[in-house]
């Protein structure tokens, strides 16, 4: 396979996706496998997400009109902080439940991993890429959902600092780090650079979610050889955020 690299169609700034990017973290109960909580996500929720956003947007309500699931690995410790993510983009935000979602369960899925709540953020587009993460829709069985591999992404949950000023935090990211960053994953031949802000910050378990991708674990080890310090550190509370890998997505709404 040819190396994928950034190019011209990156953005000069950081381009802000018009929808709302609704963001699920998903942690499997302490009985349930790893591979139980795959299959069950696979098999069980996603068709039930199309089917439910399909059927929304036929009747002229609010829908989603992308759904992609990152599936994290195991950390070094094979520790899972978190087991995955669901990402679902809607012209607004959703709002918050008055429960967490799974309580009660309303599929087996839920039944196998801990009740979570939406987080609301507004995503930033710094260097798309989107033509090297292809979708190959199923032939011999419905389309979606579908799966991709061969990449090697690098998910960071921030977490920001008791009583940080978010507003001039946010505007550091933005205006130095991105910058910062993007530089840099030119550089050692990173693919695409997502970046999501909370909407309510205070609110939500994390500040925002940075998603890099890579060919492949080297160009992210050149990565982290070659980042410099921008002073985003000074923003950060480094023992609650994470880092964590994909090297597979859940694709449910292209």
């Amino acid at each position: 396979m040819n190396k994928r690299i950034a190019t011209s169609t990156a953005p000069a700034n950081p381009e802000l996706t018009p929808e709302a990017k609704m963001i699920f973290l998903i942690k499997r109960k302490p009985a349930t496998s790893r591979e139980e909580l795959v299959a069950y996500w696979y098999a069980h929720h996603m068709p039930k997400v199309i089917e439910i956003n399909r059927n929304q947007e036929a009747k002229g309500n609010l829908f989603a009109r992308r759904y992609i699931v990152s599936l994290f690995d195991a950390t070094r410790k094979g520790e899972y902080p978190w087991d995955g993510m669901a990402h679902l983009w809607f012209d607004s935000p959703l709002p918050k439940p008055e429960v967490p979602l799974g309580i009660p369960p309303k599929d087996s899925f839920q039944q196998k991993v801990e009740p979570h709540m939406p987080w609301a953020t507004r995503e930033f587009c710094v260097i798309d890429g989107s033509e090297y993460i292809k979708v190959e829709p199923l032939t011999l069985n419905a389309p979606f959902p579908c799966m991709r591999s061969g990449i090697y992404k690098v998910n960071f949950l921030v977490k920001a600092k008791e009583g940080v000023d978010f507003d001039t935090f946010y505007s550091h990211w933005l205006n130095v780090h991105i910058p910062n960053v993007k530089s840099v994953m030119e550089e050692v031949g990173g693919f695409r650079y997502m970046v999501s802000h909370s909407i309510h910050p205070q609110d939500e378990p994390y500040a925002g979610l940075a998603e890099l991708y890579f060919n492949n674990e080297t160009d992210w080890i050149k990565y982290r050889e070659a980042i410099k310090d921008d002073g985003m550190e000074e923003f950060l509370d480094l023992k609650k955020t994470r880092i964590l890998k994909t090297k597979t997505e859940m694709i449910g709404i292209p």
